[in-house]
C-alpha cells in the first residue's frame, strides 16, 4: 500500500510539473456513455487537486442509458495514467461559465484525463463502461493472463457538396496506394498527433474505397488501447474539420463499396512467464491449447457479442457478402472473409502470433467491445471448448448451397437479430452488469424500432410505380 501511495505521489508531482511547464489553463474530464459517445466536464486547472481527492460531481441521469434518476449523483475520478496535453489540432475550448470570461493566450494549454465513475459512497459505478473492461481484466489476471490488442481503425474522409457527403474529389487511391494528395497529408498529421498524445500508431495507409483510410494501432494492454480509441475518434474528426473535411466512422456510408471496420488483433500474455500464451510452435498453425480455447469461446458467443461489436442499424449493411466482411461464424488463415483470422507467423513467433476478429466496427464502445471479447475467449479456455476445423477456402467462391450448409452458423443480419442473440447469452449479461446491459438493450431496442417504422426512399422508388 505504501509503495502504491508513493507511486501516486510521484505521479501527481510529475503531472503538476507538466501543468506548470505547459501552462495548462483547463482540464477536460472525459468518460463515455453506454453507447460509446465521449462526454467531458471541463474544469479550471485550479480545481484539479480537489478533483483528485474528492472527485467531480455530475448528473448521470442526463446521459442515455447511463443511470436511473434514483442514481443520478455520480463522481468523476481521474486516471492519472491517461493525463495528456491536447495538441492545438484537437484542443477543445471550454464553455464559458455564466458571469465569467476566460481568454486563452497562445501559450495556454488544455489537457485531458480519462476518468472512472464512482457513486457518492466511493464505490466504482457498475454502469461505467470503463469499469466493465476493468472487471474483465481482473478476471483475466486471476487466470494468469494479460489481454493485449491492436486495432485497425478504418474511416472515410469526406467533403460535403450541396449537403451530400462525397469522398475527396482528388482522392482516387486504392488499397495501399502511395499518394501525395491532401488526404495523405492529413493522414500523416493524424498519426503524428495521436503519437504526441501517447497513442502508438504503427502504420497508416489508404484503404480499398475512395476516400477510405486506416490507422493501425500498436499492440498494447487492452485498457490503454480502449482509452486511445475513444480519444482517436474525436481527435481525427477535429483534425479533418480544420481542413474543411469530415471524418466518419460510420460502418457503411456508401452503397456498393467496402465499409469501414475495426479489425482487432488479440493476444494473451502469461503473467508468470511474460510470453505469448497463444504460441505452441509444435502444434498445428502454432496455436496453443489456450489459443484454441480462446478462439472457440469467441465463436461460441459471436452472435451474442455482435450487438456490442457492431451496434448500429448501419453496421449490418457492412456485414454482407462481397466486401471482405464476415458473414459466417468461422475461423481460418487465408480466408479474408473469416470472422476470426489467424495471420501467418513471422520469425518472431512471440510478437506475430495473434488472432484477428473482423466483425467489429468503430461505432462500438471500445470498453464494452473488448470486455465481451475477453470474457468470451476466457470462457472458451475455462470450459475447454473444442475448436471446429478452420475454413481456409474462400467461402465466397463456393456454390451458394455448399456454402450455406445446415451446419453453418451465421452472424446476425440485422441489429434486431443481434439484440435477440445478446438477450440469450448470460455471459454477456454478466460481463456488462445489470446497469449497462439494461441501458444498452433499451437504447438499441428503441433505435431498431424507430428504424423499422421508417419508410425509406428505396421502398418508394421500388414499389410506388408498381403498387
Amino acid at each position: 500500500m505504501a509503495e502504491k501511495q508513493h507511486r501516486s505521489r510521484e505521479q501527481i508531482e510529475r503531472i503538476t510539473a507538466m501543468i506548470d511547464r505547459e501552462q495548462v489553463r483547463f482540464i477536460n474530464l472525459e468518460f463515455t456513455d453506454v453507447v460509446g459517445v465521449v462526454k467531458s466536464v471541463t474544469i479550471p486547472v485550479e480545481q484539479f487537486s480537489t478533483c483528485l481527492s474528492r472527485g467531480k460531481w455530475f448528473d448521470g441521469s442526463a446521459l442515455e442509458g447511463f443511470a436511473r434518476i434514483a442514481e443520478s449523483d455520480m463522481y468523476l475520478f481521474p486516471d492519472l495514467s491517461t493525463f495528456t496535453i491536447l495538441p492545438d489540432t484537437v484542443r477543445h475550448l471550454p464553455a464559458m461559465p455564466s458571469g465569467q470570461r476566460y481568454e486563452l493566450s497562445n501559450s495556454d494549454s488544455v489537457a485531458r484525463v480519462i476518468c472512472n465513475v464512482h457513486t457518492p459512497d466511493g464505490q466504482i459505478f457498475d454502469g461505467d463502461p470503463r469499469a466493465a473492461l476493468l472487471r474483465a481484466r481482473e478476471i483475466a489476471r486471476s487466470m494468469g493472463f494479460e489481454f493485449r490488442v491492436a486495432p485497425e481503425l478504418e474511416f472515410f474522409l469526406l467533403r460535403f457538396e450541396n449537403k451530400t457527403p462525397v469522398p475527396l474529389p482528388h482522392d482516387r487511391g486504392g488499397y495501399f496506394d502511395l499518394s501525395t494528395d491532401l488526404a495523405a497529408t492529413i493522414r500523416q498529421q493524424m498519426a503524428y498527433t495521436l503519437q504526441k498524445m501517447g497513442i502508438s500508431i504503427e502504420a497508416s495507409h489508404h484503404e480499398v474505397a475512395e476516400g477510405q483510410h486506416e490507422l493501425d494501432f500498436g499492440m498494447s494492454e487492452a485498457l490503454q488501447v480502449a482509452d486511445g480509441l475513444v480519444t482517436a475518434k474525436y481527435a481525427l474528426k477535429s483534425i479533418a474539420s480544420q481542413q474543411g473535411l469530415y471524418a466518419t466512422f460510420l460502418p457503411k456510408p456508401f452503397y456498393g463499396v467496402n465499409g469501414s471496420g475495426l479489425h482487432i488483433h488479440q493476444q494473451l500474455f502469461s503473467l508468470e512467464t511474460g510470453k505469448n500464451a497463444f504460441v505452441d510452435e509444435q502444434a498445428e498453425y502454432g496455436l496453443s491449447d489456450v489459443a484454441r480455447g480462446f478462439i472457440a469461446g469467441q465463436l461460441a458467443h459471436a452472435r451474442a457479442m455482435c450487438a456490442i461489436l457492431a451496434p448500429l442499424v448501419n453496421s449490418y449493411k457492412r456485414l454482407v457478402r462481397g466486401f471482405e466482411a464476415p458473414v459466417v461464424i468461422n475461423w481460418g488463415r487465408v480466408n479474408r472473409q473469416a470472422l476470426i483470422r489467424v495471420p501467418r507467423l513471422s520469425t518472431d513467433t512471440q510478437s506475430s502470433m495473434r488472432i484477428e476478429l473482423r466483425c467489429t466496427d468503430s461505432s462500438c464502445n471500445p470498453y464494452l467491445a473488448l470486455a465481451v471479447m475477453l470474457r468470451a475467449g476466457l470462457d472458451g479456455i475455462q470450459r475447454k471448448l473444442t475448436l471446429p476445423a478452420p475454413m481456409d477456402e474462400n467461402l465466397f467462391l463456393q456454390d451458394e448451397n455448399e456454402r450455406l450448409q445446415p451446419r453453418t452458423r451465421l452472424l446476425p443480419a440485422t441489429l434486431g437479430e443481434a439484440l435477440e442473440g445478446m438477450r440469450e447469452d448470460s455471459l454477456i449479461h454478466e460481463t456488462l452488469g445489470d446497469s449497462i446491459y439494461e441501458g444498452f438493450i433499451d437504447a438499441k431496442s428503441i433505435e431498431w424500432t424507430e428504424y423499422r417504422q421508417q419508410v425509406h426512399s428505396w421502398e418508394i422508388e421500388r414499389y410506388l410505380p408498381m403498387f
